[in-house]
């Protein structure tokens, strides 16, 4: 009970930036038109931990799908924040909180900040190839982090100056500077995500960085 009430005045942190519905309250989750929406302590303070990064986000309703998959305590991200600039996301659908925090603090202390290091211009955009996916790992029958939204695939990055680095173009055949710049990017990942695939990894992967929000740390 403590532990509660101790996070209520954060969460007037999310009006500003949050759509999360009111009506109907069963067992620790919210009911809206087309679902529940989790809302014990945990998610509670996951949503107000993402609140503080200034992202822009919404809930996503729990569901459960066919097959093993799922999108439980999941938030659409809209953009994210770094140093009052706002980073554009493409392609993203629903993501765990627990990854949207994660990407939003690598997002802003790794890629744009690395960004205006080495390359000398901030981030505006981070183009992915998705999130969420009910599917397996490429080539097994063991279900992938995307199929639980716990995932995201990262294709490259757009700065202030127009410049346009993807991973599969610049890992290998960019200038100095860009190889430099992935190469910072991806160990920043390492620091933030339990595995980070590249593509040093395997050709699945030569084309876009697999960040997925689990303890361990497997970086390759």
């Amino acid at each position: 009970m403590r532990q509660y009430l101790a996070i209520l005045p954060m969460l007037g942190l999310l009006s500003a930036c949050v759509d999360f519905p009111d009506k109907g309250k069963r067992s620790g989750v919210r009911q809206s038109g087309s679902g529940f929406y989790s809302a014990s302590p945990s998610a509670r303070q996951c949503l107000s931990r993402l609140s503080t990064t200034r992202a822009s986000f919404t809930p996503v309703p729990d569901r459960y799908f066919d097959r093993g998959c799922s999108t439980l305590n999941s938030v659409r991200l809209s953009s994210l924040r770094s140093d009052n600039a706002q980073l554009s996301l493409s392609n993203l659908g629903p993501v765990t909180c627990d990854a949207a925090n994660r990407f939003a603090g690598w997002a802003r202390f790794g890629v744009d900040r690395a960004a205006r290091q080495i390359l000398g211009s901030r981030l505006v955009k981070i183009e992915t190839m998705g999130s969420y996916n009910c599917r397996n790992v490429a080539g097994t029958s063991r279900r992938s982090a995307h199929a639980t939204a716990s995932a995201i695939d990262v294709s490259g990055f757009v700065l202030a100056d127009g410049r346009r680095i993807s991973v599969l173009s610049g890992w290998s055949n960019g200038s100095s500077a860009e190889r430099r710049f992935l190469r910072v990017v991806h160990q920043s990942a390492c620091k933030r995500f339990g595995v980070v695939l590249g593509p040093e990894y395997n050709a699945a992967h030569r084309n876009h960085f697999h960040v997925e929000a689990k303890n361990g740390s497997f970086c390759r």
